[in-house]
Formats: structure tokens, sequence, C-alpha cells
């Protein structure tokens, strides 16, 4: 038997939000019924709880939720060359582009430790809260990736 699926309200109180937010992210495309009941009432598979925690947390550190939408439906779609952000380098959302991303974020890191010890009193307080934000950008990525991204299923 097939998971059971979730009314808009059950999803909505599942993923701690309102239905106007499971409304709006459906309208942008970052979510997407599964089906609709015999009272015609949109159904969500129960993944949808995890993809609305992964879409939040994006939210949270400041990524818009057209890169959202691009992130989570460009694997599937394959429109890479539609992407906002071609003008600084590949799509961030194309597989191919990760290990790129991850090599030139590996050199950074690298400059930055070589760097961060010639920074003056004055401005290792702005260096430190910058390093601090990025770290928090990775540990979401770590978090996404290992335990809310693999549970969803890309909508198709």
């Amino acid at each position: 038997m097939g998971e059971e699926r979730l009314r808009i309200g059950e999803l909505a109180a599942a993923a701690g939000v309102s239905t106007r937010t499971v409304d709006f992210y459906t309208s942008r495309g970052l979510l997407s019924p599964a089906g609709r009941s015999g009272g015609n009432f949109r159904l969500y598979d129960q993944s949808c709880v995890g993809r609305i925690a992964a879409i939040r947390q994006m939210e949270a550190q400041g990524i818009r939720l057209d890169e959202i939408a691009h992130a989570l439906t460009s694997a599937v779609s394959g429109e890479h060359a539609k992407c906002v952000d071609l003008a600084v380098g590949p799509c961030p959302a194309d597989p191919l582009a990760l290990e790129q991303y991850l090599s030139s974020l590996d050199a950074q890191v690298h400059t930055l430790r070589e760097t961060a010890g010639g920074v003056d009193d004055a401005h290792r307080g702005a260096v430190g809260v910058l390093v601090a934000r990025a770290q928090v950008l990775i540990a979401t990525a770590l978090a996404l990736s290992t335990e809310l991204l693999p549970a969803v299923h890309l909508i198709s």
C-alpha cells in the first residue's frame, strides 16, 4: 500500500506552517500536489513535510524563493541555461558544477586562513562575523544534504 497523502491543512500542521504558506509554495512551484481526493482536495505526499523544512531553512539563510525553486526543480527539468547566476559562473543547481564550486570554496578557505592572521585588531571582529556567517551557511548545506533533501522527492 502507498504512503498516506495529506490534505493541505494536515500538511501545514505537520510542517508547522500556515495553509497560506503551503498555497504560496505550491504557486511558486516549490511544492506539487500528488493528486486530489474524492472531494477535490489537493493531496500532498508525506515527503512535502521535509521539503517545507528544507525550504524554510534555505529562506532563513537569505536564499530567495526563485533560487530555491530553481535548485529543487532544475535537476529534473534540466533548465540550467535559464539560471540567473550564469553571469558569475555555472548554474549552482547544475550537479556538474558542484565539484567546481567545492574546489573554489576549498581554495577560498585556504586563502582566508592565510590572510586572517594578518588582519589588524580593528577589523578582526568584522572578519570573524563574516566567517561565522559562512560557517552557518556551510552547516546548513550539510544539514540539508544529509538530513532533509535526500528524503524529498523532486517535482517531476
